[in-house]
């Protein structure tokens, strides 16, 4: 099973270095670069919200804060965009485990509430801030390769946007093999029970909080210097935020492949549906009916039907007391 496992990673691996070369023209590598930097995202969100049980709608929110800190660094400071990039994520995270603070504080739907405020909050900014930001007119970021075409430097933004969720992919599984991944899916399956057996859990729900928003700002700055027009509407959107979450659930959100496969199956078909039925909002309706079909015959996502699970078993990948036991080793 393992050498199975081994030769179908290999093989997507492979297929996704190879796939700019591989399709007949370019507006084929921007719809895989716009799948590529969704999954990226959507397995970011899952560092919090596959590990932990809180599901944030606003991590939209981080994307657009990478986004536009990455872009104003270039225009009004003079930053090379490497570290433009690099500088605004950071912020960017540092501003989250602020937020996370008092975020944290508050659990289900309250939860979920806080992060469609932050959303709003931060598109109300940008939007008003205009001698900063441009306001509603937006922002536009210079080339970072002019001597490139357009369709080359999508060829350039996928190998980055994949570099990205090659790393992602790997803080996720590393997570998951760590004590502190222990911790976070002991608060998933009974927070209380954690907190009284001495898992620091305000701690670690911040850190998962924070370090998800970093890979998002990423994505969110990488998005900037790539597609170079930066829309407020678009990049503070609660729709991308819904993306990662139906993504990641699509997918199955306890394991490491899953928010990829949720990106692959729903990002094309967004695609899809916005040039088959044009720009209407037609085309979210045809995903999420798309999204329900699935969800309706597997509530627990792709992956785990996929590879199986022992008849009888619960929903619950595992008990409160084995993920307390993995903590305290």
């Amino acid at each position: 099973m393992r050498t199975v496992s081994k030769l179908l990673l290999l093989a997507g691996t492979a297929g996704a270095l190879a796939y700019p070369w591989l399709v007949p023209n370019y507006y084929l590598v921007y719809a895989g670069v716009l799948t590529v930097m969704y999954a990226a995202m959507a397995t970011s969100w899952n560092i919090l919200g596959g590990f932990t049980g809180y599901v944030s709608l606003g991590h939209s929110a981080f994307f657009g804060l990478g986004a536009y800190g990455t872009g104003l660094l270039i225009t009004r400071a003079g930053m090379p965009w490497v570290l433009s990039l690099l500088v605004s994520a950071v912020l960017v995270t540092v501003a989250a485990a602020v937020i996370g603070v008092a975020a944290v504080r508050v659990r289900g739907a309250s939860f979920v509430i806080v992060s469609i405020a932050l959303v709003s909050v931060m598109n109300l900014l940008v939007q008003g801030w205009r001698s900063l930001t441009g306001g509603a007119t937006g922002l536009q970021v210079p080339a970072p390769f002019e001597d490139l075409s357009r369709g080359q430097t999508h060829m350039v933004f996928f190998y980055l946007f994949l570099a990205l969720l090659g790393l992602v992919l790997l803080t996720w599984w590393f997570i998951s093999r760590s004590r502190f991944g222990g911790g976070l899916k002991a608060i998933r399956e009974d927070e209380d029970k954690a907190e009284m057996l001495g898992v620091p859990t305000a701690a670690f729900k911040v850190a998962a909080f924070a370090v998800s928003a970093l890979f998002v700002a990423l994505a969110g700055g990488l998005y900037a210097v790539w597609f170079r027009s930066l829309d407020p509407i678009f990049v503070f959107s609660i729709v991308s935020g819904v993306y990662m979450v139906l993504m990641s659930l699509l997918g199955g959100v306890r394991h490491l492949f899953g928010p990829l496969l949720g990106a692959l199956i729903i990002a094309p078909a967004g695609e899809y549906f916005l040039i088959a039925l044009g720009e209407t909002q037609i085309h979210l309706t045809a995903t999420g009916v798309l999204l329900v079909l699935v969800v309706l015959f597997m509530p627990e996502g792709i992956v785990p039907r996929l590879i199986g699970r022992p008849k009888g078993a619960s929903i619950r990948e595992d008990t409160a007391e084995q993920r307390l036991q993995e903590v305290k080793g």
